[in-house]
């Protein structure tokens, strides 16, 4: 029986769970080519991320909004290294959670909790839906965001009449110094490239950066007519899509690197 990619190359952007989905394209007969364009760091400054954590144990955040998974463990890091673990759990626990998909859910998983409610869609649109059946009038809303502002849902929280506390306990820096993710434009541009994979939005940022910074957008251009693009979920299709950029293989549910590996081996196996 042939695997699914045999002898295709498919290029991660990825740089939390590489080793996982290269071992799974490997699995499947793929050749991965690696280019990890961001790597994710602690927020560089602690204060505002302590008080934030400070306001969840004093019980004051009378609804958490978690929109990623490692939004989540990096707070628990914050509340490990002041000893606050435990107080974190335990104040989470006596909180209204609701989540933007399954990667939160999963993390929340991980210290023994659940969410109240999980977005349908697992976009900021979702999480919005998910929320107008909620009374939030004078309610206090601790956000957790994986930028510096998520204005849509902000502004809904704000016109809803609440009273909203974002934190940002992490930050997305580069990890692909310029010349490789140039190398990675080339490769694309020529065919050396099957299937291109991002998995997350600031991953393609990145490429366009570098690309517009090498005066490389027409090559670029070019290879994203050679390739087939693989997004892991409606929030990184959306990113693609106003840049112009057709979404060839996107999970339509279960938005975790398994499944995507899965939908890849189908996409190539209709050619």
């Amino acid at each position: 029986m042939s695997l699914a990619l045999a002898g295709k190359t498919v290029a991660l952007a990825e740089g939390r769970q590489l080793e996982e989905l290269k071992a799974l394209l490997e699995k499947e007969g793929a050749i991965p080519f690696c280019c990890p364009l961001l790597s994710i760091l602690d927020s560089p400054d602690a204060e505002p991320v302590n008080a934030w954590i400070d306001e969840l144990i004093a019980g004051k955040l009378d609804v958490v909004i978690l929109l990623t998974g490692e939004g989540l463990r990096r707070l628990m890091g914050f509340a490990q290294r002041a000893d606050n673990r435990e107080a974190v759990i335990a104040a989470l626990g006596k909180t209204r959670i609701i989540t933007r998909g399954p990667k939160p859910v999963q993390a929340l998983k991980e210290v023994g909790l659940k969410p109240a409610r999980v977005a349908t869609a697992p976009t900021t649109s979702g999480v919005i839906n998910c929320l107008q059946e909620e009374d939030l009038a004078g309610k206090t809303v601790g956000v957790q965001l994986y930028s510096e502002a998520n204005v849509p849902l902000q502004d809904f929280l704000t016109q809803a009449r609440a009273i909203v506390r974002p934190v940002q306990p992490y930050v997305y820096a580069p990890s692909a110094d310029a010349d490789r993710v140039v190398d990675l434009i080339h490769r694309t541009a020529s065919g050396a490239i099957d299937v291109l994979v991002f998995t997350s939005s600031p991953q393609i940022e990145r490429i366009y950066e570098v690309a517009a910074e090498r005066q490389l957008d027409a090559v670029w251009r070019q290879g994203l007519h050679r390739v087939k693009i693989a997004s892991v979920g409606p929030v990184v299709t959306e990113t693609l899509r106003n840049k112009g950029v057709n979404v060839d293989i996107q999970p339509e549910q279960g938005f975790q690197m398994k499944n995507l590996v899965v939908h890849i081996g189908r996409a190539i196996a209709k050619g």
